[in-house]
């Protein structure tokens, strides 16, 4: 090896069949239940390459464990999870996001709500590294989605917290295991979430939030932007939907053709929000008279205390806090994806460790 880098973890002996290390890395809590790749000191040292950083460097404190997450601690987990080294410069950027006060892992992770962290990524590294954005965005089948996402994953079960004890989540979700798509900026009509966060567009990017799994929203009738956003905003509001509980951060990712038919429609992005906050609300009597005082009283008192039951409340506090998004291929779907409450989605660019950002994954090894 090349890198110049010495590890810091101590290493020990593993079985040498992979099923006794298989067996081995599960007894010990240290695995998603699927089998992993063993994290060689060589492996390692791959994926080490793809980084400025020292392996001691810690990239953040993750909570509830408030385990420290080193750079090698994190290219420990991704060699375990079967990914690329390339894909090193991403796990860096979500940890540094996850880290984050205003991000409130432990929420996302110890809640019986269930959230999981979602990433999401940007600009030219998506290409570079044949990130999904298109058909099946969130489905199976590519290498750099799933075991980038089932990397998030590890890291957070092996640094941030213990299941079983700190993972209560009443029901748990698939998602857990692979939590991560692209944006589709070549179909998109307005300008993509990294630059509306006010990064140049040729800045790759993470945004990881804490999200529920998606919520399918079909309309297949709607010929213009009004009907379609209409649909889209009598679909939304619920009793059960946290959104209507507590404030958040509400995510909508339209599908392609939704998209071009809301901006064919005159509407720009911020139209959009405006629409949907305006339209997507829901009458106090739909809760039931329990769950309306608690929230009156606990959750959500500023919005809730003194209303009639036929007052409405919007789905999030003001406009500018519902995300819009576009991914996906052809088709008339879209996704309603609703986030822990009370936390704030974080973008972070993908960049060198003295802060200028990185056009091309391959500029490590320069």
């Amino acid at each position: 090896m090349t890198t110049g880098k010495l590890l810091q973890t101590e290493g020990f002996e593993v079985p040498e069949s992979a099923k006794a290390l298989n067996n081995l890395f599960l007894a010990r809590g240290w695995t998603d239940g699927l089998p992993i790749m063993p994290p060689t000191e060589e492996a390692v040292l791959e994926m080490l390459a793809y980084t400025d950083r020292e392996p001691n460097e810690i990239v953040g404190i993750l909570p509830p464990r408030h385990g420290e997450a080193t750079v090698e601690k994190i290219a420990i987990n991704a060699v375990m999870a079967g990914c690329l080294p390339e894909y090193l410069p991403i796990l860096i950027a979500a940890v540094e996001a996850m880290a984050e006060p205003r991000y409130f892992l432990s929420q996302v992770l110890t809640s019986t709500h269930g959230c999981s962290p979602l990433v999401m990524i940007n600009g030219p590294v998506v290409t570079e590294l044949e990130i999904n954005y298109g058909y099946h965005t969130l489905g199976e089948g590519i290498r750099s989605n799933a075991t980038i996402g089932r990397a998030i994953r590890l890291i957070v079960k092996n640094i941030a917290g213990v299941p079983g004890r700190t993972d209560v989540d009443t029901f748990g979700a698939i998602t857990r295991y692979h939590h991560i798509f692209a944006e589709n900026e070549g179909e998109n009509p307005w300008e993509p979430l990294h630059v509306e966060r006010g990064f140049a567009r040729e800045t790759s990017t993470v945004t990881v939030f804490g999200a529920e799994p998606a919520h399918h929203l079909d309309d297949m009738g709607s010929t213009n932007a009004q009907n379609l956003l209409w649909a889209m905003a009598n679909t939304l509001p619920g009793a059960g939907t946290r959104h209507f509980q507590e404030f958040g951060e509400p995510v909508i990712c339209f599908g392609p053709q939704h998209a071009r038919t809301l901006a064919e429609g005159g509407f720009s992005k911020n139209d959009v929000k405006r629409f949907i906050y305006e339209h997507a609300r829901l009458p106090i009597k739909k809760h039931s008279p329990e769950t309306f005082r608690k929230i009156n009283v606990v959750a959500a008192p500023k919005w809730y205390r003194n209303l009639s039951d036929e007052a409405c409340v919007p789905i999030a506090e003001k406009a500018e806090d519902i995300i819009i998004l576009v991914s996906g291929g052809a088709g008339t779907h879209s996704l309603f994806i609703p986030q822990q409450v009370n936390i704030r989605s974080i973008t972070k660019p993908i960049s060198f460790n003295d802060g200028r950002p990185v056009r091309s994954i391959k500029e490590f090894r320069q």
